[in-house]
């Protein structure tokens, strides 16, 4: 059978055929009992494409070539999320996202209508996504308050980072929310790091990978019963790295520096580590992190950055504004006019390249911030 071919009874082999039919046609008509079924659903898809968001709808593409479609979930469905068994009774229709990347995935699988708030953005929403997201209530861009989460009354709260919802946040805890029978779900990519460091977030002890978004997006994309989506969603982002890697071979002399934030130019800064998800957009672009540190955000003095002696800086650029120092203008400025730092070789060549500072956790903007910085070393002629 033909994609995008629509069969009515008749004869076929074995018996019986279909007539084919413009998918307009198609759409129009009532279902049948004797219709054929997996095409009707392959032309529909056909004319969904163009109305689905630009990242997914080549995916959906390769679905409505022939794909099967996913099975719809069955209730009660039982995750193992970090270590916690948590049960869904049906789909939810209130959720609270908190954290950027929790809600990001949300409205990348079109679920604007069921997404009741979201706090803490530490940058601005995906351009492709503003319109669904000014349907869903912002409770603040920093962190809420566990009154103004359930002051929403949600069925389900998704969190991005033990920040914002574990044992030691002043946000929320688990607990909080299944003593009202609230189910509650942190991003599998967080809870793949050891907690060996004085702050919450840990150290990796290999580099990040983008498996745990890709299961992440799956498991919301169950809860929600929108599993085809989450597939092509998943799909897009494994082309994309795919992309990338083929565009950047392994380069052993290009090292990185990402550069998150400084609460000011004499306190030590916030970077990337190692193994986050900066070491892997350095390793997707040929290179490899120039900070050895496995702890997930490592705080560097200048004397240790210096030493680092990076090929190319990575400024982070956040709209949070919570220090001077969270602007990638201020960033560069201070690079450029420092005795000290301005001698790097990196300033001194002109390396210095600015990345969404989101992109820097372990999210769906990682490979947003991977192809934003692969724009810029082309310019620079570091693509070869």
């Amino acid at each position: 059978m033909l994609p995008g071919r629509a069969r009515t009874p008749g004869r076929a082999a074995g018996g019986s055929a279909c007539r084919i039919f413009p998918t307009e046609t198609l759409l129009r008509q009532p279902a049948r009992a004797d219709s054929c079924l997996e095409n009707r659903i392959i032309q529909g898809l056909r004319v969904m494409i163009p109305l689905l968001r630009p990242s997914i709808a080549a995916a959906v593409a390769l679905f409505a070539a022939g794909a099967a479609v996913a099975e719809p979930t069955q209730y009660p469905l039982v995750l193992e999320n970090c270590g916690s068994e948590v049960t869904f009774a049906k789909a939810p229709t209130r959720a609270v996202a908190l954290g950027q990347n929790s809600a990001e995935i949300l409205l990348l699988l079109g679920l604007e209508d069921r997404v009741a708030a979201s706090a803490f953005w530490p940058t601005k929403v995906l351009p492709e996504l503003a319109a669904a997201n000014e349907k869903v209530k912002l409770l603040t861009v920093e962190q809420p308050t566990l009154e103004a989460i359930l002051a929403e009354e949600p069925d389900f709260v998704a969190a991005q980072l033990p920040l914002l919802m574990g044992p030691d946040s002043k946000v929320s805890k688990r607990e909080d929310f299944a003593a009202l029978d609230i189910p509650a779900y942190l991003s599998p990519g967080v809870c793949a790091t050891k907690q060996d460091t004085k702050d919450i977030y840990g150290s990796r002890a290999a580099l990040w990978n983008m498996d745990l978004l890709y299961q992440e997006i799956d498991e919301l994309s169950r809860i929600f019963d929108v599993q085809d989506r989450g597939q092509a969603l998943i799909a897009d982002f494994k082309k994309r790295e795919a992309d990338l890697r083929a565009r950047f071979k392994p380069n052993p002399e290009l090292s990185f520096l990402f550069w998150f934030s400084s609460p000011s130019a004499a306190d030590d800064a916030y970077l990337g580590g190692k193994n986050s998800a900066s070491g892997f957009i350095a390793d997707v672009l040929g290179g490899h992190n120039a900070i050895d540190a496995e702890a997930e955000w490592p705080t560097v003095g200048w004397e240790g950055i210096i030493g680092a002696d990076p090929t190319v800086i990575v400024a982070a650029a956040l709209d949070r504004n919570r220090w001077d120092l969270d602007k990638a203008e201020t960033k560069i400025a201070f690079l450029k006019s420092d005795p000290a730092a301005s001698q790097m070789e990196a300033v001194q060549n002109g390396r210095i390249v600015v990345m969404d500072g989101a992109a820097m956790n372990p999210t769906i903007r990682t490979i947003y911030g991977a192809e934003e910085v692969a724009r810029q070393l082309e310019g620079l002629g570091l693509d070869k």
